[in-house]
């Protein structure tokens, strides 16, 4: 099956960060990559291993439930100014309650020239997990770099086109082969492009 394009996108982009860092906080362990670190564990993010054992890499939650490296709060970061290579937020900043204070403070403690890697829903169905977070947002495009405006660089990457975020929404999108009819459309429709998306993945450079 061809690579999506936001896939191709999400691992170039993780292994041009690892690549150039030396420490890296996973806010939220969003990686999910070791079983005993947060609330999760995807066996597809295996590729990511040997990238993460070859850096000082700490996962940062608020709570201590899932075994964290850091218990620290995204709107307070734990760290002091310029002293982090590279920090990953994946599916963080919807359930937080002031985005703007959180990614100021992802900016505050990037070294220049530091790696931000996010993802953000716009598209996308209600997710709270009781007693841990909320789902307090959803972001478009313009959000975004509003939100990161003060970073030197931006790529953002849709997830999904238009009529694939609404197949995976419904009850349908627990269907890989109607999935995948969803994204034959929006490239046969020219849907792949547009504003409608289920959500973004943002690589942010200080």
């Amino acid at each position: 099956m061809k690579p999506r394009p936001w896939d191709i996108f999400y691992e170039e982009k993780l292994k041009e960060l690892f690549a150039h860092s030396k420490t890296v906080v996973d806010i939220g362990g969003g990686l999910r990559v070791r079983k005993e670190k947060n609330n999760r564990y995807d066996p597809n993010s295996e590729w990511l291993r040997p990238l993460i054992d070859a850096v000082d890499y700490k996962v940062l939650d608020p709570v201590p439930d899932y075994h964290p490296d850091i218990i620290g709060d995204i709107h307070e970061l734990p760290f002091p100014d310029n002293s982090i290579d590279a920090i990953i937020c994946k599916a963080v900043l919807e359930h937080v309650k002031n985005p703007f204070k959180a990614v100021d403070e992802m900016h505050r403690v990037l070294k220049p020239g530091g790696y931000c890697f996010v993802f953000v829903p716009f598209l996308y169905y209600y997710h709270p997990m009781k007693g841990y977070y909320g789902d307090y947002w959803r972001f478009t495009s313009d959000g975004m770099q509003e939100l990161f405006k003060r970073f030197s660089r931006i790529e953002i990457c849709n997830v999904r086109g238009a009529i694939e975020s609404l197949v995976h929404l419904s009850p349908l999108g627990r269907y890989k082969s109607i999935n995948s009819f969803g994204r034959f459309l929006d490239g046969l429709f020219h849907k792949t492009k547009t504003e409608q998306t289920a959500g973004f993945h943002l690589l942010a450079i200080k």
